[in-house]
C-alpha cells in the first residue's frame, strides 16, 4: 500500500497514549470519591450473572472486564457485541435469574450501545449500568446508573486511555464484590512502572519500526490477556491499515503458523500464571523464523535470546492489573506503524470517532 502524499499533521494520538500513567491516577482519585462508582459497586452486589455490552474497542473492553470479573469474583460473566441483543436477542440468554448488564461507551453516543441500553433496560427491564468517558451522554438516559471517566477522554478517534483507564474503573468494580478497598496500590505501582520506562519504551518500539517491514501482523495471549491482545491488534489496524490477527497462543500451532516468515511480526502477550507453555511456542515460532516482540511482566531467561523486541514492565502487582498495562506498546507499536507508512493515526482512514446511525 502506498502511503499518501499528504504531510502528517500534529498528533493528539501519542500524547494520549504517553499520558496514561498519570491518567490513572487521576481516575483513580476521582473514582475514590465518585458516588456513582460507589452506588454502582452496591447495586452489583445482587448480580449473579453480569453481562458486559459493547461495540469495537468497547466490545473488546467488554471481554477485558468480564475475564477480570470471572477471575475476581468466580461470579458468571460474559460479554456480547450490541448488535447481536438487537439481532439475536433470543440467542442472548436475557432471561437469567438476578442478570444486570453494564454497557460500555466511550462516548456515550455510539448508537447500537445506546439503542442495546434501551433496549434492555425498557424492553428486558435488566438493571442497567453504563461506563462513558462523557458527562451527561445519551447513553446515560436509557442506564439506571452511569459511572463517567472524563479525564480519561481522548481527542484522538483510536481508543487508547480512555480503554484503559476504563478496565480499571471495571477491575476495581469488582475488587469492590469482594470487600477489598479499590486497587489504590496497584494502580500507583503499575503507573510508576510504567511512567519511568514509558519514554524509553517510545523510542525502542518508534526505532524497532523503522528497521523492519512487515506483511503480516499476530497477536498471541492466553486466559485474561486474550481480550486485551484482541484490542492490541485492533491498534495496529486502525492506526497503519495493516492487517493483523489474534489467537489464542497455544492455538496458533494448530495451522495458524504456516504463515510464520521473517517478515510475520508475532506479538505474545506473556502471562506470569502459562509462561511456560507460552514461552514454548514463542520459541517454536521463532525457530520457524517469525521476528518475535514479547510483552511481559518479567521475561525468563529462556526466551531472551529468542525475542527482537523485549518490553518488560516489572511491576510488583497481582496478574489482572497488568492487562491495562501490557496494552500500551502494542498501542504505541500501531502508532509508530502508521507513522511509518504516512498515516495520521488521528485521522485513521475510513473511520469516524463515534458511530452513529440513521
Amino acid at each position: 500500500m502506498s502511503a499518501p502524499s499528504t504531510p502528517v499533521r500534529s498528533i493528539h494520538t501519542l500524547a494520549e497514549i504517553l499520558s496514561q500513567p498519570e491518567i490513572w491516577i487521576a481516575c483513580q482519585r476521582q473514582r475514590a470519591s465518585d458516588s456513582a462508582f460507589k452506588s454502582a459497586a452496591a447495586r452489583l452486589g445482587a448480580a449473579k450473572e453480569i453481562l458486559f455490552v459493547g461495540c469495537g474497542s468497547s466490545l473488546y473492553l467488554a471481554e477485558s472486564a468480564a475475564v477480570a470479573w470471572t477471575s475476581g469474583t468466580g461470579r458468571h460473566t460474559r460479554a456480547l457485541p450490541a448488535s447481536e441483543l438487537l439481532l439475536f436477542p433470543k440467542l442472548c440468554r436475557l432471561d437469567v435469574p438476578d442478570l444486570h448488564a453494564i454497557v460500555i461507551s466511550r462516548s456515550g453516543k455510539t448508537s447500537e450501545a445506546v439503542r442495546a441500553a434501551d433496549f434492555l433496560t425498557n424492553k428486558q427491564h435488566l438493571p442497567t449500568i453504563g461506563i462513558t468517558c462523557a458527562v451527561d451522554s445519551e447513553l446515560a438516559k436509557f442506564c439506571d446508573l452511569t459511572v463517567a471517566l472524563p479525564t480519561a477522554d481522548e481527542k484522538s478517534m483510536v481508543m487508547t486511555r480512555s480503554f484503559t483507564s476504563m478496565l480499571q474503573l471495571l477491575v476495581g468494580l469488582a475488587e469492590s464484590q469482594r470487600g477489598d478497598s479499590p486497587s489504590t496500590s496497584s494502580v500507583e505501582k503499575v503507573s510508576a512502572a510504567l511512567g519511568s520506562r514509558i519514554q524509553a519504551m517510545n523510542e525502542r518500539i518508534e526505532s524497532f519500526v523503522a528497521k523492519h517491514t512487515f506483511a503480516d501482523y499476530v497477536y498471541l495471549a492466553q486466559g485474561p490477556f486474550f481480550p486485551v491482545v484482541r484490542e492490541a491488534a485492533l491498534k495496529v489496524t486502525e492506526m497503519s491499515c495493516s492487517y493483523a490477527q489474534p489467537y489464542h497462543t497455544l492455538e496458533f500451532r494448530h495451522g495458524p503458523k504456516s504463515i510464520v516468515a521473517p517478515e510475520t511480526c508475532l506479538t505474545f502477550f506473556l502471562s506470569d500464571s502459562a509462561m511456560q507453555a507460552e514461552s514454548e511456542v514463542l520459541v517454536e515460532m521463532k525457530q520457524l523464523g517469525g521476528t518475535i516482540v514479547a510483552i511481559c511482566n518479567r521475561a525468563p531467561d529462556s526466551i531472551r535470546g529468542y525475542v527482537d523486541l523485549l518490553i518488560e514492565l516489572e511491576a510488583n502487582v497481582p496478574e489482572l492489573a497488568l492487562m491495562a498495562p501490557f496494552l500500551v506498546p502494542a498501542q504505541l507499536f500501531g502508532f509508530h506503524t502508521g507513522m511509518k507508512k504516512g498515516f495520521n493515526p488521528d485521522e485513521p482512514k475510513n473511520l469516524s470517532r463515534v458511530v452513529i446511525l440513521d
